[in-house]
């Protein structure tokens, strides 16, 4: 997920917009961590047949 992304789901919460400027960006950046650590964690899940992938 990239920044723009990330802004996108943060901008439809109006906690988001209380936050001055820096305390945004930080958000974004942890967001962004912890997508990106999710995201891993699943892709090695699929991987090792831990997680089997399903449809909606």
């Amino acid at each position: 997920m990239n920044q723009q992304q990330a802004i996108r789901i943060l901008m439809l919460s109006p906690c988001y917009w209380l936050l001055d400027p820096a305390a945004r960006k930080e958000l974004i950046r942890e967001f962004c961590a912890s997508y990106e650590k999710i995201d891993q964690e699943h892709g090695q899940k699929t991987k090792e047949g831990e997680l089997q992938p399903h449809l909606c």
